[in-house]
């Protein structure tokens, strides 16, 4: 082929690489538009992602119940989300055992907190109900920080294993001139591990519901 010939062959073929060159350039002009939209969406929602994953792993229900019966009671009211979160992680349910609802209250207990607290018409089914529930697991801590001159410890034990065992634990401790400690006193081992959640948990949940719990 002639010098002109391939002069000529190589100016038609010019316009079809251009074009190709420009089409690539739309390309990636139009991913990288995506791709900067995508992440103005991911950062839209990234806010709610991290509430959401939050509320797997750390749910908080019925928040307004927890703030005044705290307030009512004179609790703090991360104490109470929990024991929720540890006894039930905020689901209504029914123990083996039998305990009832969120707070997980057995029946003589709620009986004897009706009994004490006025709750003339209360029936077992009302455990189901969130206000009557918070309210009478609330009412039963308040009593045993009462009887516990305020030891948080010797309370949480005592809501998991009964008062009776719990007061046989530190009369021992008393009678042996020591300070009660939940690691050497509490002989149970899930009554410790008890103790030990829901103080990890009332710490997560001043951490992370603060405004929520009204702190």
């Amino acid at each position: 082929m002639s010098a002109h010939a391939q002069t000529r062959s190589a100016s038609r073929r010019r316009p079809h690489r251009r074009g190709r060159s420009r089409a690539r350039r739309r390309r990636l002009a139009a991913l990288l538009v995506v791709a900067f939209a995508g992440a103005l969406v991911l950062l839209a929602l990234k806010p709610w992602a991290d509430k959401a994953v939050q509320e797997l792993k750390l749910p908080l229900r019925h928040e307004d119940i927890i703030r005044q019966q705290a307030q009512d009671k004179r609790l703090d009211p991360t104490l109470i989300a929990g024991i929720i979160y540890v006894e039930s992680r905020f689901r209504d349910q029914t123990s083996h055992a039998g305990a009832k609802g969120l707070m997980q209250l057995m029946p003589a207990t709620a009986d004897y907190i009706a009994r004490k607290s006025g709750g003339t018409r209360f029936v077992q089914g009302d455990l189901a109900d969130p206000q009557i529930n918070i309210s009478y697991g609330s009412w039963y801590l308040r009593y045993l920080l009462q009887h516990y001159h305020g030891n948080v410890a010797l309370a949480l034990a005592a809501y998991n294993a009964g008062e009776g065992k719990v007061d046989v634990w530190w009369q021992q401790a008393t009678d042996r001139g020591e300070t009660f400690s939940v690691a050497t006193h509490i002989p149970f081992a899930e009554t410790r591990e008890y103790v030990s959640k829901v103080l990890s948990a009332r710490k997560a949940y001043r951490r992370e519901y603060a405004e929520e719990l009204g702190l």
